[in-house]
């Protein structure tokens, strides 16, 4: 009884697995066609967009975006000057034109001690001093740079009036008169106004003083030393970016006024006097001693009058006695000289630090009797030399032609090395000084000037508001001044006067594609920048999804193409079925001893086995890479069948 097993035919294995293959091809090639596709398409709609948006509606979208954000600002819409007209057909293309806004000045509401914004075009309420300043020259001590008030340079918003200061290097002084004093109790204080620097500034400040509200207060003859309780705003000199908040603390014991200075903001200031735009300077005084600084709307500074102040609110409450005088034998020194300490006999002080070098040898072909430089044979003597002003002319100097191949020229010397028997001078050990007695410090005694003040806030009242400045550069825009104990009241001026300018502001800029295409025509190397920030991600992309499949296991073919046999899954399984078997037949030796006979009468049987065994590694070799768990199993089968006992006997019956 012979048993056949059924295989599959090898060509047809083949050919379905090249065109599975294939198809994995043409999958992975559609893949990336249609990747590049959708990626171009992307492109070429975002450059379509932006460039409708650019050239056809412009105008209307920035209007809307200006009116969007006055309408959070609570201005209304009345404040768009009408429809915006399209541009016609033949006209230029371009930069979008900014959207117009009518101004509308901004009205004080709620608690206030002072609220200007300059809109009236007059000074009718401020005051001009006519003052000198003492302890410098005539020629400058007079307050006589010129104040005007007028429209802003290059104004989003046509109506809106500041103070600027016009002259250069002149002292400017003036001030203007609260509604009533503002005194410190259980409000807070509100300070705030607006500042651009038109040209820019070089070395000037545009920071406001308080005056104290004092018996003898005169604005006529406002001046740097007349009195004030804060100083806050804006001072550049320089690459030094300051943002002042000093205040003037009466002392309660002597009576005398000193300055306190906050600390400095951690915040970079630099932009704020660079960009040329308005920008709102905000202080926020609290009863608790609290202070917030800010500009824009956003805290750049903050602290506590108590803590962060120089110098401190409340002095030391001991100091050092200036009675007190260090002794004439206090020996502060932790380390001498060891007094017992002998010099060797054998320390050579004079021996010198370097000597000649006795192995030297002068190389060969040492040019003793050639200088280093000669004179220049090319040069000639000036026409205008005279001898007797200039003295006797002489060629200039130039590097020996003949010393650049020798090893060198002029009269050889030795090297010098270190001397291995330099010691230098002797010195005495240094040991810890037995009569050290530490540093020397006065001795603390309490301070006569003591005092404790927990309420700074309760400041000196105040009744006026000035500019006392100097600058070297002119066109500094101040506008919208307003005081108030009420925070949400100042919040809404605000918004009322800067916010509408920082809208108007906004929609004039323009937009980002428009910034990147200026910044590179102004550098072109951003346009490196931009297509590499564009192409590599997309490169990246690509590359992924096109060459991240693994590698295919080798086809039928590969497989058909040697006569090397391949490796068995079910190798070691088969292995172990040997061994287990070689067992049973131990332990039936009958058994085993009628099987042999019966191989040794039937060899015929055997050496057809045999030739199953040949045809099937043949059939294995030539199949390659068939179904690798069917295979294995059904070799398996034909084993167990063939070394079966019960099939022998079957073949011998």
């Amino acid at each position: 009884m012979t048993m056949k097993k059924s295989r599959k035919d090898p060509s047809l294995l083949f050919n379905s697995k090249w065109s599975h293959r294939n198809q994995e091809t043409m999958e992975l090639n559609v893949r990336c066609v249609l990747l590049l596709t959708l990626g171009l398409c992307s492109t070429l709609l975002m450059t379509t967009v932006a460039a409708h948006q650019e050239e056809e509606e412009p105008i209307m979208e920035m209007a809307g975006d200006v009116e969007d954000e006055l309408e959070d600002l609570g201005l209304g819409e009345e404040l768009l000057d009408g429809e915006v007209e399209p541009e016609e057909a033949d006209t230029p293309t371009g930069p979008p034109p900014a959207p117009k806004v009518i101004y509308k000045a901004p009205e004080p509401m709620g608690e206030h001690f002072f609220a200007e914004s300059f809109d009236r075009g007059t000074l009718d309420s401020w005051v001009l001093s006519k003052a000198k300043k003492e302890d410098i020259d005539e020629d400058i001590a007079k307050y006589d740079g010129k104040w005007e008030v007028e429209d802003m340079k290059d104004s989003k918003l046509p109506g809106d009036k500041g103070l600027v200061l016009k002259s250069r290097a002149k002292h400017h002084a003036i001030s203007a008169q609260l509604l009533r004093p503002f005194i410190f109790d259980t409000k807070p204080l509100i300070v705030q106004y607006e500042v651009n620097f038109q040209q820019g500034i070089d070395c000037g400040g545009a920071y406001v003083k308080l005056l104290s509200q004092t018996p003898h207060l005169n604005l006529d003859e406002f001046v740097d030393k007349t009195p004030y309780t804060i100083m806050f705003g804006p001072d550049k000199c320089g690459e030094d970016y300051k943002l002042h908040f000093i205040f003037r603390h009466k002392n309660p014991k002597t009576g005398e006024y000193e300055e306190k200075h906050a600390k400095k903001p951690d915040a970079d200031l630099r932009t704020y006097y660079t960009d040329k735009k308005t920008h709102l300077y905000t202080l926020v005084l609290n009863p608790d001693n609290s202070f917030e600084v800010l500009v824009d709307q956003t805290v750049v500074n903050s602290g506590n009058l108590l803590t962060d102040v120089t110098p401190p609110i409340n002095p030391a409450a001991e100091i050092e006695d200036p009675d007190d005088h260090k002794p004439e034998d206090w020996d502060e020194r932790p380390k001498i000289q060891d007094p017992d300490a002998v010099k060797p006999e054998d320390w050579d002080e004079d021996a010198p630090k370097q000597i000649p070098d006795e192995d030297a040898v002068k190389p060969d072909g040492w040019l003793d009797d050639q200088p280093e430089y000669t004179s220049d044979p090319d040069a000639v003597k000036p026409e205008d030399w005279d001898e007797d002003m200039d003295g006797e002319w002489e060629a200039p100097q130039v590097p020996n032609a003949l010393c650049e191949t020798a090893p060198g020229c002029g009269a050889w010397q030795r090297p010098m090395i270190d001397n291995p028997n330099y010691k230098g001078k002797w010195k005495a050990p240094m040991i810890d000084n037995p009569n050290y007695q530490g540093v020397w410090k006065p001795r603390k005694i309490a301070n006569p000037d003591f005092f404790e003040d927990l309420h700074p806030f309760r400041m000196t009242p105040f009744i006026a508001v000035g500019l006392e400045l100097w600058s070297m550069s002119s066109d500094i825009f101040f506008d919208n001044f307003f005081i108030s104990n009420e925070r949400h009241t100042a919040e809404r001026w605000a918004n009322d006067g800067w916010g509408m300018k920082k809208a108007a502001e906004g929609a004039a800029e323009p937009g980002l594609v428009n910034q990147m295409m200026t910044a590179a025509d102004e550098r072109p190397w951003l346009w490196v920048v931009y297509v590499l920030t564009v192409a590599v991600p997309f490169v990246l992309l690509i590359v992924f999804f096109c060459t991240g499949k693994k590698a295919a296991a080798p086809a039928a073919a590969d497989y058909k193409k040697t006569d090397e046999p391949q490796p068995d899954v079910k190798e070691e399984e088969e292995e172990k079925a040997e061994e287990d078997q070689v067992k049973e037949e131990k332990s039936q030796p009958a058994a085993a001893a009628e099987k042999k006979s019966d191989a040794e009468d039937s060899p015929a049987e055997k050496e057809d086995e045999e030739e199953e065994e040949e045809e099937e590694e043949a059939a294995v070799n030539e199949e390659g890479e068939e179904e690798d768990d069917e295979a294995a199993d059904q070799k398996q089968e034909d084993d167990v069948l063939r070394r079966s006992p019960r099939n022998t006997k079957g073949r011998k019956d």
